[in-house]
């Protein structure tokens, strides 16, 4: 891809909202998951969500900047390749290269003139200028995990509104974190691609471990 190359009309695809939902959800179960049942009162329970959100806030800030750098970072990485493919001494150097920006399983299909044509149609677009500046989509996109990683919590914590015992309160909300985890891994489809409802499992299973080590390394 140029680096000037419009990129897809979606912020994020299902694979890359993903880990930003799963992000908050152990956040949030890591919280409610050190409440103690037996001697949590009204005021611990709004201390624990107070402390919940503001975590993910924070943490989803962070990782809206992690995603502009990732962007920009690939972006750079693709304006030098373009240009190391340009410079290219020979044909056989100049293959090398576009077999370098391609994917593996791509570039293993393709020939060595195959690559060579791709070079030269290359060589026939008029030079981009780079990038030193996240584009509208990036920001937009960056703006998206940030709300991810904070909204994904608030189903999680509807319970402790407007249920008074704190025993059912979690029930209820581990069983809606649950429910979350099942769909996020079945809409993405990214652990088990050729069966979602294997991927849905996967993915609770993979929160609960993960929830499961943070609250035991003291998380």
């Amino acid at each position: 891809m140029l680096p000037d190359q419009k990129k897809s009309s979606a912020i994020l695809d299902p694979d890359s909202r993903a880990p930003e939902i799963l992000f908050g959800l152990i956040m949030m179960l890591t919280f409610t998951g050190t409440l103690s049942i037996a001697d949590a009162g009204r005021d611990d329970v709004r201390a624990m969500l107070v402390g919940a959100l503001g975590c993910n806030i924070a943490w989803g800030i962070i990782d809206g900047i992690i995603y502009l750098m990732a962007c920009m970072a690939e972006k750079n990485r693709t304006f030098m390749t373009y240009h190391a493919a340009r410079q290219a001494r020979d044909a056989d150097a100049a293959a090398d290269m576009v077999a370098t920006a391609l994917p593996p399983m791509v570039a293993s299909v393709l020939t060595r003139d195959e690559l060579q044509s791709i070079h030269q149609r290359v060589m026939q677009l008029p030079t981009p200028a780079a990038s030193r500046w996240p584009s509208k989509q990036e920001l937009l996109g960056a703006v998206a995990v940030c709300l991810l990683v904070i909204t994904c919590i608030f189903p999680v914590a509807i319970p402790f509104f407007f249920v008074d015992h704190i025993a059912t309160a979690m029930r209820f909300s581990n069983g809606i974190a649950i429910v979350m985890l099942f769909f996020t891994g079945y809409i993405s489809s990214g652990l088990v691609p050729q069966r979602p409802w294997l991927s849905g499992l996967a993915m609770v299973l993979l929160g609960c471990v993960l929830v499961a080590m943070t609250i035991a390394l003291g998380g």
